[in-house]
């Protein structure tokens, strides 16, 4: 029997561990959610909201269970309070607009004909979800997949193995049945298997570019839908006109918070010649008052890295810098917590280029590269010198120009004067090896669903 461990980064030892389901039991829950999927979306649309608004209030009433546990999972201080702020956010907002959402396009109702377009739901929903915000990742497909009459089945990463139990056992003690949302713990393996059988209708995971590769070849030939966010190296740039102090408090905050462990982190930041020895005097100065250490601790601002592999790999990224030319700005010595291990002092390096792994590969940790740049033209030359796609932001006090600009970048969200947000009305999307599909606002429902159409010939005398 596979048993599935989640190694705390707070001291090293093992915090919870489950076995993972054989592959007979797990095909047995998906088709009990399959059985259950039509019954489901034969409720009223308000109902299916109501409950699944339920679920979210019950979860919140868990906080006092919910937030220390995030803290010995992945390491985020508890002083933060958890995710419920996006997760609530995003789960009343997508209930706000389901019925406008999910609403037939009528093309016709005449004497003559009626046609109209309605919207499905796919059946059984895949949720593969990640670590570094397991909440509110997962809740930005489970709540309008359950809304528009879906199943769900949610497996989450190892290192937050608790969060799809505490989510599951919320919605049922809330009135969702329970075969409607269930939480699996699976292999990689016995995943592999069930979506090459083709058992689920669609398949949303957001994680590592190698792992939506792995979701794309075991779905090969099943035409099962896929939505997938993966790896990004989210740029800001920095203008002539900027407002300096908000540009070096919201982009550093994008690029350390989580201990820069965010999809939409702010990895590198292009600044233009104007302003750049202030906007690094000023970063290096933000960042140095962190204090690193336990994330039980309300004191502590920054935790450890999710797991101390993640963070050996941000130190050799920042090396590898290093040793090709690059200087680490921020004195390590104000960070005495940091142990080599999951432990990670931030840092900003300058003199850095693309020729380095550091400005070009997925960081994901608090580091991140500060370029000098002439001009506009050059600035979009290195935003757009990435294979990843997520989001980009712009600091400027000209609206229009950051259009302009905007229009220019290969990228899924263009933001002006913030960064490392998620607004539940548009949609949450990247391109290139960032990956495809959507989730939230009302695309979120429509990749959800399936389009139907009704062409009815009305009988004449």
């Amino acid at each position: 029997m596979t048993i599935i461990q989640c190694i705390s980064p707070v001291d090293g030892s093992v915090y919870a561990e489950r076995p993972a389901m054989p592959y007979e039991e797990a095909s047995a829950a998906v088709g009990r959610a399959r059985k259950a999927q039509k019954a489901w979306a034969k409720r009223p649309l308000e109902e299916r909201v109501q409950l699944v608004l339920k679920g979210v209030a019950r979860l919140n009433e868990m906080v006092d269970e919910v937030v220390p546990e995030l803290a010995w999972m992945m390491g985020r201080p508890v002083r933060y309070g958890g995710e419920f702020k996006g997760f609530n956010e995003r789960s009343n907002y997508v209930a706000s607009i389901a019925a406008d959402a999910l609403a037939p396009l009528r093309i016709e109702d005449s004497a003559s004909f009626e046609r109209r377009i309605e919207r499905e739901p796919h059946g059984v929903v895949f949720v593969i979800a990640p670590w570094n915000y397991p909440y509110m990742t997962a809740i930005n497909t489970v709540a309008p997949a359950l809304m528009a009459g879906n199943v769900v089945i949610l497996k989450h990463a190892a290192q937050t193995l608790l969060v799809g139990e505490r989510m599951v056992r919320a919605f049922v003690e809330a009135g969702v049945p329970e075969d409607v949302f269930q939480n699996v713990f699976l292999d990689h393996e016995t995943t592999a298997k069930l979506i090459g059988e083709g058992l689920f209708n669609f398949i949303n995971f957001t994680g590592s570019v190698e792992g939506g590769r792995a979701i794309e070849r075991a779905a090969a030939g099943t035409f099962t839908g896929i939505g997938l966010e993966l790896g990004g190296k989210d740029p800001g740039y920095v203008m002539e006109d900027a407002d300096l102090d908000a540009a070096v408090d919201t982009l550093m905050d994008g690029a350390t918070y989580n201990s820069g462990q965010c999809c939409c982190g702010i990895e590198r930041i292009y600044v233009n010649e104007k302003l750049y020895d202030a906007f690094v005097e000023k970063s290096v100065a933000w960042v140095s008052n962190y204090r690193l250490g336990n994330p039980l601790d309300t004191e502590t601002t920054l935790g450890p890295m999710a797991n101390k592999r993640f963070a050996k790999a941000v130190r050799e990224q920042i090396s590898d810098a290093v040793s090709k030319g690059a200087k680490a700005l921020v004195d390590p010595k104000l960070f005495p917590a940091d142990d080599g291990g999951a432990y990670l002092a931030p840092q900003v390096l300058v003199d850095v280029d693309h020729s380095m792994p550091f400005m070009r590969e997925e960081t994901f940790g608090p580091a991140v590269g500060i370029m000098k740049v002439k001009d506009d033209a050059e600035a979009i030359q290195l935003m757009n010198d990435s294979r990843y796609g997520l989001t980009a932001s712009l600091w400027t006090k000209d609206a229009e120009r950051a259009g302009r600009i905007g229009a220019e970048i290969e990228t899924g969200t263009v933001f002006m004067n913030r960064c490392d947000y998620l607004d539940p009305a548009l949609v949450w999307t990247g391109v290139k090896e960032t990956g495809r599909g959507g989730s939230l606002s009302v695309l979120g429902f429509h990749n959800l669903t399936r389009p139907k159409s009704y062409h009815l010939k009305k009988a004449t005398s």
